[in-house]
């Protein structure tokens, strides 16, 4: 089971990998929707056990520190709210429309 699969037809082009918890997971989102923009998220503190294995396995992949919240935009990673990175980031996706 994927979370996330960039190449699956119809996935977002901003995806999240998040905890329920975390302030700075909530913020990203919350600036995500600021800008209009339509992700897929995973929270991944609220997964079954062997489903979290999974998830982290796959998210190690993007981060391998496994650190919250790791943001897929387009082909770039960011590792926490970096509100200004985030904003470049969906900026140049809008603009490769």
């Amino acid at each position: 089971m994927a979370f996330y699969d960039p190449a699956a037809e119809g996935a977002p082009a901003v995806f999240i990998y998040a905890l329920s918890t975390c302030v700075h997971c909530k913020a990203a989102k919350k600036l995500l929707g600021e800008l209009g923009v339509e992700y897929g998220h995973v929270e991944v503190d609220l997964l079954a056990e062997d489903e979290m294995d999974t998830c982290l396995v796959e998210m190690s992949q993007y981060n391998p520190s496994q650190s919250f919240p790791t943001l897929i935009i387009g082909d770039k990673v960011i590792v926490g709210n970096r509100e200004e990175d985030i904003r470049q980031a969906v900026g140049k996706l809008e603009g490769a429309k």
